[in-house]
C-alpha cells in the first residue's frame, strides 16, 4: 500500500548509541499500512540541539504527525511543541517531567545487574561498552545484531541528560507508552511510574529494551493503533 499526505506521518526517534537505521525492521511494515514514514537524525550532542534538530524535521514534513521516541528520545520528542504533532508513542522510553533531566529518571531507580557501569570520556561522550549491546541494550537479539550495533554505536554527550528539560508535550498531547518488561536498561518499574505518571496508554510486553530487532511486530502494532486513533479515516 503507498503512502499519502492524508494517512498522517510517523517520525521515529532513535536512542542514544543509535541512528535511524534501528528501525529497519520497522519502517515497511508501518508503510504497508500507509502511513508516510520518516526516521530523524538527532545528533545526540544536547538535549536542546536534539529537540531544535526535531523540530526542522516536523516543520519539513508540513502535516499531520506522529513522534515515537525510543529511549532517551523519549524526552526528546515530548520537547517539541507543534500543533502538527497528534500524539506520541514511548518505545521502552524516558518521559521527564518539567524541571527534571534525562538522568533523573534514568537514575532513579536501582539499576538491573546486567546493566553496564556508563561514565563520559574526556570530552564528555558516554559510549556503551561493547558488551554492552548484548546484556542489556539487546539482549533478546541475535549476537550478530549486537555485534553491528556495537560497531555503528554513536556517542551520546553527557549534555543530553543533563539539561532539565521544559513542560513536556505529553501533558497535552495523548500518548502511548510501550513498556518492555525484561528491559535491562531501563527498568520496567521505572517505566511504569512515567507511563502512569503521564497518562499514557501503556502496552506491556515481554520485550528487552530495543524491542525493534527482536520483537518489531510489538512496536508496529502500539504505532498502528495510534496510527489509527490518530488519523482516523
Amino acid at each position: 500500500m503507498s503512502a499519502s499526505p492524508q494517512a498522517g506521518t510517523v517520525v521515529l526517534v532513535h536512542g542514544a548509541w543509535a541512528d535511524g537505521s534501528c528501525w529497519s525492521n520497522v519502517i515497511l511494515p508501518l508503510r504497508r499500512q500507509g502511513l508516510n514514514v520518516i526516521s530523524a537524525p538527532i545528533p545526540l550532542t544536547s538535549f536542546t540541539d536534539d529537540a531544535v534538530i526535531l523540530r526542522r524535521v516536523v516543520e519539513r514534513v508540513g502535516g499531520p504527525v506522529i513522534l515515537v521516541g525510543h529511549a532517551y528520545a523519549g524526552a526528546v520528542v515530548a520537547a517539541v511543541h507543534d500543533d502538527q504533532v497528534k500524539s506520541l508513542v514511548y518505545v521502552a522510553a524516558l518521559a521527564p517531567d518539567e524541571g527534571e533531566t534525562v538522568a533523573d529518571v534514568f537514575y532513579r531507580s536501582t539499576p538491573h545487574p546486567a546493566a553496564p557501569q556508563l561514565a563520559p570520556d574526556a570530552y564528555g561522550l558516554i559510549w556503551m561498552p561493547e558488551d554492552g549491546f548484548g546484556q542489556a541494550v539487546a539482549h533478546k537479539a541475535s549476537s550478530d545484531q549486537a555485534i553491528i550495533m556495537a560497531a555503528v554505536q554513536r556517542p551520546i554527550s553527557v549534555n543530553c541528560i543533563q539539561e532539565k528539560v521544559p513542560a513536556p508535550a505529553w501533558k497535552t498531547k495523548p500518548s502511548w507508552f510501550l513498556l518492555a518488561e525484561e528491559d535491562r536498561m531501563i527498568i520496567p518499574e521505572n517505566q511504569r511510574f512515567m507511563a502512569e505518571r503521564m497518562g499514557a496508554k501503556i502496552r506491556s510486553h515481554k520485550v528487552d529494551h530495543t524491542p525493534m530487532y527482536a520483537a518489531p511486530h510489538v512496536v508496529v502494532d502500539i504505532i498502528r493503533e495510534a496510527a489509527q486513533s490518530t488519523f482516523p479515516g
